[in-house]
């Protein structure tokens, strides 16, 4: 296995860890979840250059009888980042003391304003940074609206 082979299966192997992570795990830690809201996607075209990327070193390894292992593995990462970029739904997980927003853990304590921007953007203040939560269906941001005053 050459270098370039054992970077492409760590990257493989990263990917397989968030993708249990983000969807066997996040769901049952912190309690319950109360509310689980389907977000927009963000970053369409970098994941389309990442991916075409992807294609080029596949295509460049394949037209140059490249190791086959190196082929296969190419293969996997180019599925894997189209799961991830565009299969996937990112999601926002609201628990009884705090929410799951991209992974991390934000405690409602830590929440000091909010406000709905023009395009339906829900946009959080914290201390030291804003999280921009765009969901897919506006009503979702009624049913957020109350899951935030139950949990308060």
């Amino acid at each position: 296995m050459t270098l370039t082979d054992g970077l492409i299966a760590l990257c493989i192997a990263a990917l397989l860890l968030f993708a249990l992570y983000d969807e066997a795990i996040l769901p049952r830690r912190k309690g319950p979840t109360r509310l689980r809201v389907a977000l927009r996607r963000r970053h369409k075209i970098d994941s389309l250059i990442f991916i075409g990327l992807l294609g080029i070193l596949l295509w460049n390894n394949v037209t140059h009888q490249g190791p086959q292992l190196t082929t296969t593995l190419l293969m996997v990462l180019c599925f894997l980042a189209f799961w991830l970029f565009w299969l996937r739904r990112p999601t926002l997980l609201m628990k009884n003391a705090g929410m799951f927003y991209a992974g991390a853990w934000v405690d409602y304590a830590r929440i000091q304003h909010m406000n709905l921007s023009e395009d339906g953007v829900l946009v959080m203040q914290l201390e030291t940074r804003r999280l921009l939560i765009a969901v897919q269906q506006l009503d979702d941001l009624e049913r957020i609206y109350h899951t935030l005053i139950e949990a308060r």
